[in-house]
């Protein structure tokens, strides 16, 4: 039951049962309420109607007769209306006549303590009971002592008011008259039965019919629901099946509608967790290539070294002289395996600061060119220009020695790596670019040279002393830290003879953001 009433399902069934219910029961109040006050003025109406009615007869009957005694008697017999009993009382609402209702014989009742009876029909004929005449009347002295209190008119005004006996309701209307410069006031009492039994029927329809109503939108809501969240099921259910070993499975995503493209969305990033798991299993295995092969001469060399008892100083020499450079070669691999991960993690720090391009490549020509000059490389900066910028000096440092370090490898004897400056404006920052005249990079590869661990000419990459690893990591370090320093490193031009890499940086008017020590 937790589980349920937790669910999205359960939730929506919910939700569609309220807002389907508020307006409803609204409806119902109102529509209620509208029928009770359109019935009770309909009800003042005929009792003003019939009141006035009466009293322009009560007025005609006194010009023909002599008495005005006789004319109250004569309106009462003659002017009746059915289900309304009608009163004529003094100024000090003592009851001078009374009518009785048409159907019903009470010609004689016309003083206070006329008799009470019922009249009965059948049929479409009402069956009903005239109200206690000193009932009556002590309502109407409380209605006029009332509305005196409150400073309204006198007791003689017109109103209307609902009052109730053991027998039922009565709605009471009053209307004032004046005879022989007289003030008499006459008072209409109509029995609400039959008003009580419309609005009763109307209760009774209403509390049927929104019950049955409410829970025939709460089914709905609820298959409703279920079938709209279905999908979301099967796509749970699928995606509980995928783990590490099926990545390459997929949510069905068939559907153009929301689902569709949440389950699309999902399928999204699947793509690109089989895409990191797949990059993360090829760094493992290049990584665990790449510390073999030094390991293994170093583990070679020493068991070689050791296997002879006696050995000369310069063969020590010359055996701890490879284990050096292994050892080396395998620090470079380690620091730049490590600088890798930190990046990718976004815990590498940077220390931006107001640098000097131009001093940076100063440095990173002069690391190199002890290289330069073994392989017979002309080194040569063709172009220099003020750049000024907000960088780490350091990371930048490492990604032009890696461009050159690159180019060098890459030349043969009597070949030329140049470097040229430019500053492309605000906007674009400043640029520098390393060109080589070696044997150029296939256009297939252009952006393969970029990936971890990717040597077009693995052979070479291994054995030549260098800066760098060798390991086919530089151009992607010098390709991650220029994107954290929101530039770009692109191979822009490769053919036989010449290849170039450009190295595009933002100047100091544009200072990084968010590039402060990062835990």
């Amino acid at each position: 039951m937790g589980r349920w009433s937790s669910s999205v399902r359960a939730r929506l069934t919910w939700w569609y049962t309220v807002v389907l219910s508020v307006p409803l029961v609204a409806f119902a109040v109102v529509s209620y309420l509208l029928f009770s006050r359109t019935l009770e003025s309909r009800t003042d109406a005929f009792i003003s109607d019939a009141l006035t009615a009466f009293s322009r007869e009560l007025v005609a009957e006194r010009r023909v007769l002599p008495t005005l005694d006789d004319a109250f008697r004569m309106t009462v017999r003659e002017v009746r209306f059915r289900d309304l009993d009608i009163v004529i009382l003094d100024a000090d609402l003592q009851v001078l006549a009374k009518s009785a209702p048409l159907g019903e014989d009470r010609a004689g009742a016309t003083d206070g303590t006329a008799k009470r009876t019922t009249g009965r029909t059948t049929g479409r004929t009402t069956i009903s009971t005239g109200p206690d005449t000193r009932v009556l009347v002590e309502r109407l002295r409380e209605r006029s002592t009332d509305r005196a209190s409150e400073d309204r008119a006198g007791p003689g005004a017109n109103a209307a008011f609902t009052y109730g006996e053991p027998i039922g309701s009565f709605r009471v209307g009053t209307q004032e008259l004046t005879v022989d410069g007289m003030p008499y006031q006459l008072a209409g009492a109509y029995p609400l039965a039959e008003v009580e039994q419309t609005l009763a029927r109307i209760r009774s329809l209403f509390l049927f019919a929104i019950p049955l109503l409410v829970l025939s939108a709460s089914t709905g809501g609820y298959f409703l629901a279920k079938r709209s969240l279905a999908p979301v099921a099967s796509m749970s259910a699928r995606a509980a099946e995928i783990g590490a070993s099926t990545l390459h499975e997929r949510l069905p995503a068939e559907s153009q509608d929301e689902l569709g493209d949440l389950a699309r969305t999902v399928n999204g990033l699947l793509d690109r967790l089989e895409a990191s798991f797949a990059q993360q299993r090829r760094f493992m295995a290049d990584a665990s290539h790449e510390l073999r092969t030094p390991t293994a001469i170093l583990r070679t060399e020493a068991d070689v070294t050791l296997s002879q008892g006696h050995r000369s100083e310069s063969e020590y020499r010359e055996s701890l002289a490879i284990m050096q450079d292994t050892a080396r070669r395998l620090t470079r691999i380690v620091d730049d395996i490590f600088l890798l991960a930190r990046a990718d993690a976004g815990h590498l720090v940077m220390h931006p600061e107001l640098v000097h391009l131009e001093d940076v490549v100063h440095h990173a020509m002069r690391g190199v060119r002890q290289l330069a000059e073994r392989r017979q490389v002309a080194l040569v900066l063709e172009a220099v220009v003020e750049a000024p910028l907000v960088a780490d000096a350091d990371l930048l440092g490492r990604v032009l020695l890696n461009l050159l370090d690159n180019a060098i490898k890459h030349s043969a004897p009597g070949d030329t790596v140049s470097v040229r400056m430019s500053s492309e404006g605000a906007e674009q920052g400043h640029a520098v670019t390393v060109a080589d005249t070696g044997p150029g990079i296939p256009a297939a590869e252009w952006e393969r040279v970029f990936e971890r661990f990717v040597r077009l000419d693995s052979v070479r990459s291994r054995s030549e002393n260098s800066a760098t690893s060798g390991a086919g990591l530089g151009l992607g370090i010098a390709r991650r830290i220029a994107e954290m320093h929101r530039g770009q490193l692109e191979l822009v031009e490769s053919r036989l003879g010449r290849t170039v890499f450009r190295l595009t940086v933002p100047d100091e008017s544009t200072p990084l953001v968010g590039v402060a020590d990062r835990a």
